[in-house]
């Protein structure tokens, strides 16, 4: 990937396109005019782009992919993948969305389904960064840091954008634990949690985002500023952190790794509220 000084501040959570659910604006659009004018006004240099949420993530992916190749120096672009819906296919979507788009790294969300271990072994194949946004089920993150400790998992939110505090302190532990577990400060509004992750766990573990455009960088980067961080390690959070992750990146797969099997299963559309913690489950 065209990586870029660390001054410049990386921007490592914004959707970008068109939905199709119409549910609410997660799913429905993500202009980026406003976010870029605001971003501007911040002095953020790069933003990392995903899709909105869509019922069809391959052509969603290519979607954002024309808005990356339209601002090459300005983007960085994610792969949206759906644990159900895109089973038997991530590892093509995968393929395409590194060796023809030109992305570099992965996102999921709880609110589709739980990560499987097909996105996994997809992410490590190309030494993928995921953003994998778990709404509140921060168990998980133990599971992939000791099944995965080769893949980097992002936990955006600190780990809850429904402000679950419990959930939130809880990961806490887990960030400061583990090295392959990161997190991004997008939507935290109790500030001294983020305060305390970077306290116990460090300012490498942490990532400024914004999860524009429907929040506003230049508050979300507020935050960050208000830490009162070294020079350097404000300048890990800002930029470097997310470089250093991205820096591995294969441009291809390497030979001899199986390809993952092709079923596919198919998920009914549920009109949730993707900040709502999920419904208990017995999985």
């Amino acid at each position: 990937p065209n990586l870029m000084p660390t001054s410049l501040i990386v921007d490592c959570h914004c959707h970008a396109g068109k939905g199709d659910g119409l549910t609410g604006p997660w799913d429905t659009a993500a202009p980026l005019a406003n976010y870029l004018r605001r971003a501007a006004c911040a002095g953020i240099g790069r933003t990392v782009l995903f899709p909105a949420f869509h019922s069809d993530y391959a052509a969603a992916n290519r979607a954002v992919a024309r808005i990356v190749a339209g601002r090459p120096g300005r983007f960085y672009g994610f792969a949206f993948v759906h644990p159900l819906r895109d089973r038997g296919r991530v590892g093509a979507m995968v393929k395409e969305a590194v060796e023809r788009l030109g992305f570099v790294g992965l996102k999921v969300h709880r609110y589709d389904a739980r990560i499987t271990r097909e996105i996994c072994e997809a992410a490590a194949a190309y030494a993928l960064p995921v953003l994998y946004d778990v709404m509140g089920e921060v168990s998980v993150v133990e599971l992939l840091a000791a099944e995965y400790p080769h893949v980097s998992f992002i936990i955006p939110h600190l780990g809850s954008f429904a402000d679950d505090w419990k959930a939130q302190a809880a990961f806490i532990d887990q960030l400061a634990r583990h090295p392959n577990i990161y997190t991004d400060t997008s939507g935290v509004r109790r500030f001294d949690l983020l305060a305390e992750a970077v306290r116990r766990a460090g300012a490498h573990k942490i990532l400024f985002g914004s999860d524009g455009p429907w929040l506003h960088p230049g508050v979300e980067l507020a935050k960050v500023r208000a830490l009162g961080l070294s020079p350097a390690d404000e300048a890990r959070v800002l930029g470097g952190n997310f470089l250093q992750l991205i820096a591995p990146v294969r441009s291809t797969r390497p030979a001899g790794l199986a390809q993952p099997n092709r079923r596919r299963a198919a998920t009914p559309a549920d009109a949730r509220d993707p900040w709502q913690p999920p419904q208990s489950s017995s999985r």
